[in-house]
């Protein structure tokens, strides 16, 4: 079975910390932004069916031996709004049993919007074309490298993407 894509929003509509909860293929489905990475979970937790990505997100607390403990995960952690149940947004495995809870887990991503022609087409050259290279043109160039200034290029927009 192949994956389907659905686009979800703008990079910029989800910023760290927040989510954005959406209907694909049937499915309620959360889409989380977590420290700039996205991750998406099925809207469902697996105890009693609750709405799993619309309850509070939050941290936890860890422990390697007794009296001491560290806050982490912090919003990364989200906790079923009807019992309470927590699960690691970029996993889904369950807070107090990860070895045999867990819930559902998507492929999330941010992609780049595709920057072309109108058309959708781009002009490259073809390289298995005997002047793609400009050897038979007679420019006498010298050197390796192209006289054209050259400049860095940032990706400005972004699309988050989930893959079912």
């Amino acid at each position: 079975m192949s994956e389907k894509r659905f686009e979800i929003c703008s990079a910029d509509d989800l910023p760290p910390g927040e989510r954005v909860i959406t209907t694909l293929d049937g499915f309620s489905v959360g889409v989380f932004n977590v420290d700039g990475e996205y991750f998406a979970l099925k809207n469902d937790c697996p105890h009693q069916r609750a709405p799993l990505c619309e309850g509070k997100l939050t941290g936890t607390t860890v422990s390697d031996e007794p009296g001491e403990y560290e806050w982490t995960s912090d919003d990364q952690i989200v906790q079923c709004p009807w019992h309470g149940w927590e699960f690691d947004i970029t996993t889904g495995e369950s807070v107090f049993n990860p070895h045999k809870v867990k819930a559902k887990t998507f492929e999330a991503t941010a992609e780049a919007e595709e920057a072309g022609q109108s058309d959708g087409e781009r002009d490259v050259p073809d390289p298995s074309m005997p002047d793609a290279d400009c050897s038979s043109c007679g420019s006498g160039l010298d050197g390796s490298e192209p006289p054209v200034d050259t400049y860095d290029v940032e990706v400005e927009r972004e699309t988050v993407v989930v893959y079912l």
